[in-house]
């Protein structure tokens, strides 16, 4: 087989429907598995790009994940690379079936789980991981080791960029982890992408940026988006992008669309043991 063996999550749309079929496109050679949320949207990308499999999962329920990851270790041997890509902003704070605040469990939690349930087929292929970010990160992100599931505070912009900040602490933690053993993580930004996100959030500026005419003009196509993503899992690791930064679509961040926070060695360590303990893992 030539090749690489690509599992897409958030694939049944935006950047994630949109990175498989430029994946397709261009490198036929790579086999794909594209998951989502929904059952009906991801079969229809799948079909779309003769994917190799898909799944449906529901982030919101761990065992979904759980799931998820048992069928791709039994549909494929290995994986070259993953794309973290789940994830959405919603309205008031909800708590999962897991105990857990939605927007952390859907955006950091589940991918966290998936991710080291997946270690095995990753060490055996390339072992690209890739956590898709946001700019939210930055402007608005702070991670409360003790907070993770804003019980004490909780604004829906908030939480998301708390969660997008997570995505970029888990992929340094990753790197620092396992990068002996072959994986390569990565954190990037794709821009603001004028997509579906945000459907279940009502907030104001959400609103402007993602349901009026707006969009045109503040937000990029979803094509470039997904680009963006695809240069990360069809790019070669210390090649085309360097493991264990975080990057502003193709670009390594610069120091102000960095949140002090990434560089905090000793944040991403408390962290990641917190995330290890609510996903049942091994830290």
């Amino acid at each position: 087989m030539t090749g690489r063996t690509i599992v897409v999550t958030g694939g049944s749309d935006g950047i994630g429907a949109e990175a498989a079929r430029q994946i397709a496109r261009a490198r036929p050679e790579h086999r794909l598995v594209v998951v989502g949320r929904s059952a009906q949207k991801t079969a229809a990308v799948a079909r779309e790009v003769a994917a190799a499999a898909h799944f449906a999962a529901d982030y919101t329920r761990l065992d979904d994940v759980r799931r998820l990851a048992a069928d791709i270790r039994g549909s494929v041997d290995r994986i070259d690379a993953l794309a973290n890509n789940a994830g959405g902003i919603f309205g008031e704070r909800t708590a999962t079936v897991d105990g857990n605040e939605k927007t952390f469990q859907v955006n950091l939690l589940a991918p966290f789980l998936l991710t080291h349930l997946l270690l095995e087929p990753l060490r055996a292929g390339d072992g690209i991981v890739v956590n898709t970010s946001s700019a939210s990160a930055r402007f608005v992100g702070k991670v409360d080791v003790n907070d993770l599931n804003h019980e004490k505070t909780y604004a829906p912009m908030r939480a998301y960029g708390d969660a997008k900040l997570a995505n970029i602490l888990f992929a340094r933690g990753l790197h620092a982890r396992y990068r002996s053993a072959g994986i390569n993580a990565v954190a990037f930004d794709p821009g603001n992408v004028r997509t579906g996100f945000g459907a279940e959030n009502d907030g104001l500026l959400t609103r402007l940026l993602y349901r009026t005419p707006l969009s045109r003009l503040a937000l990029i196509p979803p094509e470039r988006g997904g680009a963006n993503l695809a240069h990360f899992l069809t790019g070669t690791p210390g090649v085309d992008w360097e493991p264990g930064l975080f990057y502003s679509q193709r670009k390594p961040a610069r120091p102000w669309q960095n949140n002090r926070q990434v560089n905090d060695e000793a944040l991403i360590d408390r962290f990641w043991h917190r995330a290890a303990q609510l996903a049942g893992v091994e830290p």
